[in-house]
């Protein structure tokens, strides 16, 4: 292939290369966001699920004072 042919069909392909590398820049700049949205999504999660496991901590102790509570009522006779 002449120099000619090889730069004329560089020229031709400009348009789609430059295409091609804007949808590149973009798909690799919504990769950054995701990971970004991931690792939030991620602390979010663990965050909620400590939150979750001294909630049932809390409700664990609620219950056992309550059943205490019941066990000093005095049973009625009918």
């Amino acid at each position: 292939m002449t120099r000619w042919g090889f730069s004329n069909r560089v020229a031709v392909m400009e348009p789609e290369l430059s295409a091609l590398e804007e949808k590149l820049s973009l798909l690799v700049q919504r990769l950054k966001t995701l990971r970004e949205e991931n690792r939030d999504l991620r602390q979010q999660i663990a965050s909620r699920t400590d939150e979750n496991v001294r909630v049932g901590e809390k409700l664990a102790a609620a219950k056992a004072r309550i059943e205490a509570l019941l066990k000093q009522i005095p049973e009625t006779e009918s």
